[in-house]
């Protein structure tokens, strides 16, 4: 049975997507946030490529039950359908940094996902 879940109409509503669907253990719905062919820089100094592997890696991470809080993402940079997100860390550590694209059906998803960036990386 698939599940129905929203897709997030805003690029900035991906960041509180996120937060819901980890928050409640749903690998699937954070993989949802996701272009097919996607790329994220995670694990730190590996690529994540694919939703199917992305959602396993999340599945994995989400095993764990962590909880996550809602960080304000940054005014979204758009030009012809393709935006650049960006999300201070609460901490005041570092940046979280995404490429997203408007979907065909007008909701967006991630196609590049750097969730950790830190000052010392640059």
């Amino acid at each position: 049975m698939t599940t129905h879940r929203p897709g997030a109409r805003t690029p900035e509503d991906i960041t509180r997507l996120f937060v819901e669907r980890s928050n409640a253990g749903d690998a699937d719905g954070v993989a949802a946030l996701y272009e097919e062919d996607a790329v994220m820089a995670f694990p730190p100094g590996r690529q994540t490529v694919g939703r199917d592997a992305i959602r396993d890696l999340w599945a994995e991470v989400l095993a764990e039950r962590p909880q996550f809080q809602l960080e304000q993402p940054q005014p979204t940079l758009v030009a012809d359908g393709i935006g650049l997100t960006t999300t201070p860390s609460k901490d005041g550590t570092g940046l979280r940094v995404q490429v997203v694209r408007r979907q065909p059906d007008g909701t967006w998803q991630r196609l590049l996902d750097r969730p950790e960036q830190r000052p010392s990386d640059v």
